[in-house]
């Protein structure tokens, strides 16, 4: 897929990365393009499944989300039943913003964003609730050196 992406495509990816809200003359203009050429290609992306959505980034902590949990977690079973439940389970809990199938000795990470410790036990409670796991270990972070979603396109 990246072979059909040029160096003006790479260019509107880096501008929208860094302001999704940048107007289409703004972005045209950044990415040395006309504003036609530049929506076209915006739009082709869109279809393309390359740019996914267009969203706000909120500052946790200003909203009260400032306390962040990595968590580790072993299934101990592997049935498509589990597996299903289990994503179920994932998805229902919007505290849990990422969470990633691995290779290797863990099977799951968890990325939380929560209002304190009790709040992280509420779900804490609530996964285990719904998903039988063998082992759950979070570790919290104490600062985040680097949180930058954009792909160095």
């Amino acid at each position: 897929m990246t072979e059909d992406i040029d160096e003006f495509d790479r260019r509107i990816l880096r501008h929208l990365q860094r302001d999704a809200t940048l107007s289409m003359d703004a972005l045209a203009e950044a990415a040395g393009l006309s504003r036609n050429a530049c929506w076209r290609r915006v739009k082709q992306m869109e279809a393309r499944g390359i740019i996914r959505d267009r969203v706000t980034r909120v500052d946790p902590a200003a909203v009260g989300f400032g306390l962040q949990a990595m968590v580790l977690v072993r299934a101990g079973q592997h049935a498509p039943d589990w597996l299903d439940r289990f994503q179920r389970a994932v998805r229902a809990i919007p505290e849990i913003q990422t969470a990633h199938r691995m290779a290797g000795d863990l099977d799951y990470v968890l990325h939380l964003r929560v209002r304190d410790m009790g709040d992280y036990d509420r779900v804490y409670k609530a996964l285990i609730a719904r998903v039988p796991l063998a082992d759950v270990s979070a570790s919290f972070v104490m600062e985040a050196i680097k949180d930058d979603p954009a792909l160095p396109v």
